[in-house]
This record gives C-alpha cells, sequence and structure tokens, in this order.
C-alpha cells in the first residue's frame, strides 16, 4: 500500500492563534479522500504541534512515504516549500504535491522558486489527488488528470481546470477525523474545551477586491445540506468529544431556508455545542427575526466583516454594505447576547493619521466585542494588486500575515502604521474594559476578559509593543486589571 504524508506549513503569526488551536479541516477532507482510495495516510499538523522542520524531517524520516502533500496562503508559502525541499533531502523519489490558494494562482512562481515541487494542485484538491495519485501508480497520462499543472522539462504544463463538486457531491465527501491527534484541538477562552470544525458551504457570491476566497472559488456558492451537517456535529460530538465548533465557511448563512433548517436541527438535537462562525453584514439584518433561534441552537461568537473607515473605503473594497447597517447588525447580535467580532483594514495608499484616528472612532462606534486593526496584504492574485503594486516596500511573504505592514502609504512609513495598529488596539480594549466588567451576562462576561487576557498577554501585540519601545504604563496597568478580573 502507498503511503502519503500530509503535512501543515510550521506558521505562525499569532492572531489566529490567540484563541485557541485549529483542526487543518482541508488536509482532513484530501486526506479523507486518499484514504477512502486505499493509500496508507497520516496527517501531521505542524502548525498545531508547534513544531519545526527538523521534526517535519524526522516525521518524513520515520514514515517513509511515497508522497508528501501540503497547502499555503501566501503566508505560508516559504514554509511549504520548505517542506516540499525537506522531502526531497529526506528522499529524492518521494513525489511532492502543493495545493492551496496561493499556488493555484502563482504556478509559475512557484516552480521558478523551489524545484522540489512536483506537483501543484489546483481548486478543489479531493477529486484531484485520488486521481493524481493513481494516475502516477499506473503511469498513465498527467494531462488527462484535470486541475493539476506540473513541469515537463523547461515547459509548465496546465491541465484543464476541474469543475466544481455539486452540493450532492460535498455532502457524501469522506473525512479523515481519525488522523488527528484530538488532544491538540483547544479553545482555550472555554474550560475543558474540545475544539473541531465543519464547512457549511463553500464560495462565495460577493466580488470584494481585496478578498482571496472569491477568486478562488470564483464566485460560486454551494451549499451542504442541513442533514449532512448534524451528522457531521453529531459524529465530532459523540465520538471525538468536541465541544466548541469553528464553521470555517465564509458565508454559511446564503441561504436563509436552508441555513434555518439548521439552527433547528441543531436546537433539536441539543448537543450542548458551542458554535463560532462568520457571517455577512445583510444576513444578520434578513434575519433580525431568527436571532433567538441563533443562541439557542448554540451560536455564540460572530465574526461580521466591516473592514473599512468609511463608505467610501467600503465601495472601494466592494464590500456592498453601508456603515449604518454594520452598526445596526452588530447591535442586533449584542442585543441577542452573541459575542461580536470585526476587523479594520489600515494601510492603504492613502492612509493618515487622520483617517486612522476616524478609523478608531468608528470601531468604537460599531461597538464590537472584539475590533482587529489589520494591515492590509496585497495578494498577488487579488484584483486591488495592481492598484496597490507601486506601494509595497516588504516582498517577504512570511509577513503577509495582516500583521506586518507590507504597504507604505503615501503621507506615513510602515513604522507609523505598526505603531498605529498597536496603538488602535490598546485604545479600543481601554475603553472596552470598564463596558465589559459592568456587563451582566455571566458567561459573555467571563468570555470577553479571558479572551482579551489571551490577547493583551500572549499574542502579537506584546511582541509588537516590544519591538517599538517600552511598554506604556498604560498597558501595563490594563495588563494588571485583567490579571485580577479575570
Amino acid at each position: 500500500m502507498k503511503k502519503i504524508l500530509f503535512i501543515t506549513p510550521p506558521f505562525h503569526a499569532g492572531v489566529v492563534e490567540v484563541a485557541g488551536r485549529w483542526v487543518p479541516l482541508n488536509m482532513v477532507y484530501v486526506a479523507g479522500s486518499a484514504k477512502e482510495a486505499n493509500y496508507e495516510v497520516k496527517i501531521y499538523d505542524a502548525m498545531t504541534k508547534g513544531v519545526g522542520h527538523k521534526e517535519i524531517e524526522d516525521k518524513i524520516r520515520e514514515f517513509k512515504p511515497h508522497y508528501v502533500a501540503t497547502n499555503a496562503i501566501t503566508c505560508t508559502l516559504p514554509d511549504a516549500l520548505k517542506i516540499m525541499e525537506t522531502a526531497k533531502k529526506v528522499d529524492k523519489h518521494i513525489v511532492t504535491f502543493l495545493g492551496g490558494i496561493h499556488p493555484t494562482f502563482m504556478i509559475e512562481e512557484v516552480f521558478g522558486l523551489c524545484k522540489s515541487v512536483d506537483f501543484i494542485v489546483r481548486g478543489e484538491g479531493e477529486r484531484t489527488i485520488v486521481e493524481l495519485l493513481q494516475t502516477l501508480d499506473k503511469a498513465k497520462d498527467l494531462k488527462k488528470v484535470k486541475g493539476i499543472a506540473y513541469k515537463l522539462g523547461a515547459q509548465i504544463v496546465q491541465t484543464p481546470e476541474r469543475p466544481f463538486m455539486s452540493p450532492e457531491e460535498l455532502d457524501s465527501l469522506p473525512k479523515a477525523w481519525d488522523l488527528l491527534d484530538w488532544k491538540d484541538y483547544n479553545y482555550f477562552i472555554i474550560p475543558d474545551s474540545r475544539l473541531g470544525a465543519i464547512d457549511t458551504s463553500r464560495g462565495c457570491d460577493k466580488d470584494c477586491t481585496f478578498c482571496s476566497q472569491r477568486k478562488f472559488w470564483k464566485e460560486n456558492w454551494r451549499g451542504r445540506s442541513p442533514e449532512s451537517l448534524i451528522k457531521d456535529v453529531e459524529l465530532l460530538n459523540k465520538k471525538f468529544g468536541v465541544n466548541v465548533i469553528l464553521l470555517t465557511d465564509d458565508y454559511p448563512t446564503l441561504d436563509r431556508a436552508r441555513w434555518e433548517r439548521f439552527l433547528d436541527l441543531l436546537i433539536e438535537r441539543d448537543l450542548g455545542i458551542y458554535i463560532l462562525m462568520e457571517t455577512r453584514v445583510e444576513d444578520i439584518l434578513r434575519d433580525r427575526d431568527i436571532l433567538p433561534k441563533y443562541r439557542k441552537a448554540g451560536i455564540i461568537h460572530i465574526y461580521v466583516g466591516t473592514e473599512a473607515t468609511d463608505q467610501e473605503t467600503l465601495d472601494l473594497f466592494k464590500k456592498d454594505v453601508k456603515v449604518e447597517d454594520a452598526k445596526e447588525a452588530l447591535r442586533l447580535l449584542n442585543e441577542h447576547g452573541i459575542i461580536t467580532e470585526t476587523s479594520m483594514i489600515l494601510g492603504l495608499p492613502n492612509e493618515t493619521k487622520a483617517s486612522i484616528e476616524k478609523t478608531l472612532k468608528l470601531a468604537t462606534e460599531y461597538n464590537p466585542d472584539f475590533c482587529h486593526f489589520l494591515a492590509i496584504a496585497p495578494w498577488p492574485y487579488a484584483d486591488m494588486y495592481n492598484e496597490l503594486k507601486p506601494y509595497i516596500e516588504v516582498y517577504d511573504y512570511k509577513k503577509y500575515n495582516l500583521i506586518d505592514p507590507i504597504i507604505k502609504p503615501k503621507e506615513m512609513t510602515l513604522e507609523d502604521i505598526d505603531k498605529a495598529i498597536v496603538d488602535c488596539y490598546r485604545r479600543f480594549y481601554m475603553g472596552k474594559l470598564h463596558e465589559i466588567v459592568k456587563t451582566n451576562d455571566v458567561f459573555k462576561r467571563n468570555y470577553l476578559l479571558v479572551s482579551m487576557k489571551l490577547m493583551m498577554s500572549s499574542s502579537f501585540l506584546v511582541k509588537k509593543i516590544g519591538s517599538l519601545g517600552k511598554v506604556p504604563a498604560e498597558v501595563e496597568k490594563y495588563l494588571s486589571k485583567l490579571a485580577v478580573s479575570a
């Protein structure tokens, strides 16, 4: 039996890892498909385990795979390519696969950067990887495998795109849950939790100009059936002890009837599971009459994308949302006891100190429970890239993480943006603390206090504050209050 080892890049940025250790759901899917096709499969979640390339090399030597696969977004690409190189170092006969958003769009760049990449799996990978494995094993014609790219001498071959799977096919895809080391997956904010993940849909039909997902999914949206979703939830809960679930998809609520049916099934099963998710402003407004079902179904935390300082910037991003609507959506969620989260993007070419003050003021007016202040990252395949390209000053992809400034505004330096990000976090959360300690909802108060302590004492902010000089006395006092309150 041929062996394939799936490895997550050992990349760490700080933002997403503050609250928990997250299931690599994409690998659960592709590994499940390979396993169903009778390959011996392992998942090595190097990112979650906190290991580096030495441990990855050791794991490859131990497992002795015939194939090694990983995936990449822009900021994880350097580590993903290093995995490919390590596989070839261990055994030059290992065949390497690289999937994900960045390789799908940047084929020539990837092959130019790394000679150790044998195949790029483009787009949706479950069907492609099985067909590719079987074609290689039987030495058949690779050009007949849709959705791949590879080098043939000096030439790069791209086969035709593979059509997206139907919703019915998504429902029936196997998932290799048993290959995960479940003790690794926890949601730090809720004590004694085990964190799982499901996707309720794939894609998005919107056209936000900074987004990578819309291009990857070609503005196509497919929703899984509520019945298949509840089966996943019950399996994760009963077999693996999962009590917190992240809905990983960008837009789970697009189809209201389908979404409400899923809520009803969650309420009916009453499994005591907490659900984390994101959705769009317009769907919260649409669902104002069923928001009590959200909370009853276990939804405790919703991220709503706002991203902008004002309507002009929202229009630039093609967010298709009004500032006043965003405020109302966040107010409605807060009213129903749901923790709210949003983000603001800093560092566009026309950014100034005055515009950043305006951003912070709007964030305060929105009044979410959490707000992230992010440095815009110019994905090289995004619609906005050519517009942003003249202002790019950083080319190290590891820094394309929404934390480190990449774009130099006309009237500011990169250091100015770096300082502004820290200052926005500090001022926003200083104001939130007084509000939180007066919250009557005990669950929400404890949730927010623990979250803020994690964010302010064990995240990238500490490193940023340190790199910019002495930690301000105001911040030290703030952390001390959190330590006592939490």
